[in-house]
């Protein structure tokens, strides 16, 4: 689903971008979206079938950042891509479901779990997120660069907030708007989110939840030349009280 992120692979309809070199792929520009799909799962199936493997395998580096202090209890991964995240939630004792809406993604992601010999911790879920009703169930909800030119961002933090249970944590990781300068004209404006504009979306000021992370964070990685280039993540890490 996205990765738009996918790193562990990302994106929204999501995938996500790992955070680490496989992001490169997607926020140059350098894959074909197949914005022209008559719907996310070609869209994003054609962009898998594209090499055979898109993202690097690493887990995104937010999500290490941010999840290595929970106690570990049932996790959900939207936008799972080929698996990285949700291999390595699953190699700090989580019990995982992987969701994306790619099967080409979750074949990918269930083999590299198998090959890491945590197949046992980590059931692979096809759903298209435009099309999902969450429930409450999961200790651990981490959406990460679910950017899709599909489905609004509004609408997948949204979804990803309503299946975090009471006691539970909210993750999302997204691009900043004013982050992405080397690859910014590569995608639609009103894709990506501050973190003021993501906690206020959610309605998170109060009511169940209590925010714990809500940043812009900074890192590194390489621009389409092989520089290194400084980009803006959006982190926002909440508890729900109830």
């Amino acid at each position: 689903m996205a990765e738009h992120t996918h790193d562990g692979g990302t994106h929204q309809h999501a995938h996500t971008h790992d955070g680490g070199t496989h992001q490169a792929s997607d926020q140059q520009g350098r894959l074909n979206l197949h914005e022209d799909a008559d719907n996310a799962v070609d869209m994003w199936d054609g962009m898998y079938r594209e090499r055979p493997k898109i993202w690097s395998g690493n887990p995104n580096p937010q999500l290490v950042a941010e999840a290595a202090g929970l106690k570990p209890g049932t996790a959900l991964d939207l936008g799972c891509g080929e698996g990285g995240d949700a291999i390595w939630l699953a190699r700090q004792g989580w019990t995982v479901t992987a969701m994306d809406v790619s099967a080409v993604a979750l074949e990918r992601g269930a083999d590299h779990a198998a090959q890491s010999g945590q197949q046992d911790s980590i059931t692979w879920q096809q759903q298209d997120l435009a099309d999902w009703t969450p429930e409450p169930a999961f200790d651990l909800v981490s959406a990460q660069f679910l950017h899709s030119p599909l489905l609004p961002w509004r609408d997948s933090t949204a979804k990803a907030a309503a299946a975090v249970a009471p006691g539970g944590t909210l993750l999302i990781v997204g691009h900043h708007p004013h982050g992405l300068a080397p690859w910014g004209h590569h995608h639609a404006p009103g894709m990506f989110f501050t973190p003021d504009e993501l906690a206020e979306a959610l309605g998170l000021e109060g009511g169940p939840w209590s925010v714990d992370v809500a940043e812009a964070r900074q890192r590194t990685i390489d621009d389409p030349d092989g520089n290194p280039a400084t980009i803006l993540d959006t982190v926002l890490r909440a508890t729900r009280r109830h």
